[in-house]
């Protein structure tokens, strides 16, 4: 049989694909077209790309009359302030005086902009694919959700009043990257190493030289991802194991939870509140 999640030849009892590491690939929901391939790599990016573009459609719809229409390129198709924040931006003033916590995790998939989401997105894109390789996707999501968290919880703990964007957490994917690269050295590590210190480098002087940038969630994703990468270790290191995969999944949850609480109670909010 072909295994449903890397689409590889195996035997049709074997208890773990040898290929991909999807335990009990001969069961029969397996290999039905919605879970088919649920785990793989490249499923679980796109499916975080299209959250994020979900989102941002969300945001906009919310408040159409009140979206940014200029001709300033940082600005073109912004959500209203209000549509940001009843979805779920983070920062003192959802979290202080509304106590949303949860913000922590919605924020990471929100957007002030076409060219925010463009470029967070397609960093997403290049990056993803690297620390699902040398990580495993269990710890890819843990890695991206966890960091999102920890990035935004190190901006509002400087005063930030409000931010949003999957910048932290694609962030925290480049510390991750960091620490890989440093950490199994050679000379693969150190073209790694040496490939993601540009980007570092380019994240921090844009953040400099543009106004409106959360350094300090870049610089706590960044942080939290080689604190996370350092804890759960990468594939050459440490097998992916039942612990990845329940912290993994876990991650899975709590964010689909809170972004269809952020959606429903965004309607409350924009039509009853």
């Amino acid at each position: 049989m072909l295994c449903p999640n890397c689409n590889k030849l195996i035997s049709a009892d074997e208890p773990v694909c040898p290929y991909c590491g999807v335990s009990r690939p001969g069961v029969w929901w397996k290999s039905l077209p919605v879970t088919k391939g649920l785990f793989s790599g490249d499923r679980i990016i796109k499916t975080i790309i299209y959250s994020n573009m979900g989102m941002y459609l969300i945001s906009l719809l919310m408040n159409p009359t009140r979206m940014g229409l200029s001709s300033n390129p940082f600005t073109f198709l912004s959500p209203s302030r209000n549509a940001l924040i009843w979805l779920g931006s983070t920062g003192t003033i959802p979290i202080d005086q509304m106590h949303r916590w949860w913000t922590l995790i919605s924020a990471n998939y929100l957007h002030g902009g076409i060219l925010h989401i463009f470029f967070n997105m397609i960093a997403l894109w290049q990056l993803g694919p690297l620390v699902m390789r040398e990580y495993g996707v269990s710890r890819l999501i843990s890695i991206y959700t966890l960091g999102g968290i920890l990035g935004f919880l190190v901006s509002y703990l400087r005063g930030t009043q409000l931010t949003l964007g999957a910048s932290a957490a694609v962030c925290s994917l480049i510390g991750a990257s960091l620490y890989y690269g440093k950490s199994r050295g050679g000379a693969y590590g150190q073209a790694i190493y040496k490939q993601i210190s540009g980007w570092v480098l380019v994240i921090f002087l844009f953040g400099f030289l543009v106004r409106g940038i959360d350094n300090w969630g870049h610089g706590g994703g960044i942080v939290a991802g080689i604190i996370i990468g350092f804890l759960l270790g990468y594939e050459e290191r440490k097998r992916e194991n039942i612990i990845h995969k329940c912290l993994g999944g876990i991650c899975i949850v709590l964010t689909v939870a809170v972004l269809a609480w952020a959606v429903s109670s965004s309607f409350y909010y924009r039509f009853f509140g």
